[in-house]
C-alpha cells in the first residue's frame, strides 16, 4: 500500500514522509483517531518506507519493498488480533523479538493495532521497551480510544491525531470504489468519516433505508404498526450501529419536530441498558414505545 492510494489525512502522510526523507524517525508513535479512517493503512505505508533500501519511490523494487509487498518481511511485525484483549503473552513475545537485529533492512517496525485492547499487564510489559528501545526499532501504536491507554505509555510516544475523512472524499470513495449506487444524506452522516464504517454498512444498505422510513413513520402510524415495522431493528449483532443510525435520522428531523431530541435521549438510554446486559427484546420494545409516545402524545415540556 502506497501513501498515494490512501484517501484522507494528507498532512499526516506528508509529515511522515518528511520524517523518512530527513531520516528523522522516532522510536515510538501513537496514531489516534476514529476507527476505520485509515490509520492502519497509513502505518503500514509508513513502515514500508522506513524499511525501504531504495529511494522511497513508488513501486520500488528493492529487496525490502518486495518482501513487504509479498507479506513476508522479516523486519516487520503487526499485532492485529481479533477478540477483546491483547494479552501480556503477545506483548512479551514482541519485547523478546524487538532486541534481535534487522535481517533485510536497517530498521525493524512493529505495529500494535487497536492497542487499547492491551491489558494493563500487557501495557506495563511494553513500557520498558518504549523507555529503552533498540536504536533500530520503531513501534507504532494505533488506537481509537486513548482513554484506556496508560499515561506512561502515551508520554513515551509521539501522538499523531488523525481527522475523519471529508464527506466529499468519502462519498466519492463509496460510489467509485465500494460500489454504492446512491448514498442518502443520513447514511453518509452515519459513516462518521470512516471508510471502515462505509464498508461495514454496504451490505445492509437496503435495511438502513427501511430504518430511515421507519423513523419517518414514528409520528404517522399507530403503535401496533410501529411495533410490527420496528422488528427490523431487532438485530443483536448490529444493534449499536442501528441505534447510531436511528440517532442520525432523528437529528435530521429535529427541525420538523423538536420532540425528536427526547427520542435521541431514549436511544442513548437503550444503548446503555443493552451494555449492562438488560433483556434485549424488552429493551427494544420499551424504546419503540417511548419514541412513539413522545411523538404522538401531547407534551407539557417547556
Amino acid at each position: 500500500m502506497e501513501f498515494k492510494n490512501i484517501i484522507g489525512n494528507t498532512e499526516i502522510k506528508e509529515y511522515l514522509m518528511k520524517n523518512v526523507k530527513q531520516k528523522n524517525i522516532l522510536h515510538s508513535y501513537l496514531f489516534l483517531g476514529t476507527a476505520g479512517i485509515g490509520k492502519l493503512l497509513i502505518a503500514k505505508a509508513f513502515a514500508k518506507n522506513i524499511l525501504c533500501l531504495g529511494n522511497n519511490e513508488d513501486d520500488c523494487n528493492c529487496k525490502s519493498c518486495m518482501c513487504f509487498d509479498g507479506l513476508n518481511h522479516p523486519d516487520f511485525y503487526c499485532i492485529n488480533e481479533e477478540g477483546d484483549t491483547i494479552k501480556v503473552e503477545t506483548i512479551r513475545n514482541l519485547t523478546e523479538k524487538v532486541i534481535e537485529k534487522p535481517i533485510v533492512s536497517n530498521k525493524k517496525v512493529y505495529i500494535i493495532n487497536d492497542c487499547e485492547k492491551m491489558t494493563k499487564e500487557a501495557q506495563n510489559c511494553l513500557l520498558k521497551t518504549l523507555e529503552e528501545p533498540p536504536e533500530f526499532a520503531i513501534i507504532i501504536l494505533i488506537s481509537s480510544n486513548e482513554n484506556v491507554i496508560l499515561n506512561t505509555i502515551k508520554s513515551r510516544c509521539m501522538s499523531v491525531k488523525f481527522k475523519n475523512i471529508d464527506d466529499i472524499e468519502l462519498l466519492k470513495y463509496a460510489k467509485e470504489i465500494l460500489g454504492y449506487q446512491e448514498v442518502s444524506e443520513n447514511l453518509l452522516k452515519s459513516f462518521y468519516g470512516s471508510i471502515g464504517k462505509a464498508i461495514k454498512l454496504k451490505d445492509s444498505k437496503e435495511k438502513y433505508d427501511e430504518i430511515d422510513k421507519f423513523v419517518s413513520n414514528l409520528s404517522k402510524k399507530d403503535i401496533i404498526d410501529i411495533m410490527i415495522d420496528g422488528k427490523i431493528i431487532y438485530d443483536k449483532e448490529n444493534i449499536y450501529d442501528i441505534l447510531d443510525y436511528i440517532t442520525v435520522c432523528l437529528y435530521a428531523k429535529f427541525n420538523e419536530n423538536e420532540k425528536n431530541i427526547y427520542c435521541i435521549k431514549y436511544v442513548n438510554e437503550c444503548a446503555d441498558r443493552l451494555r449492562t446486559n438488560s433483556n434485549f427484546d424488552m429493551t427494544i420494545d420499551n424504546l419503540l414505545f417511548k419514541m412513539w409516545e413522545e411523538l404522538n402524545e401531547n407534551s407539557n415540556r417547556c
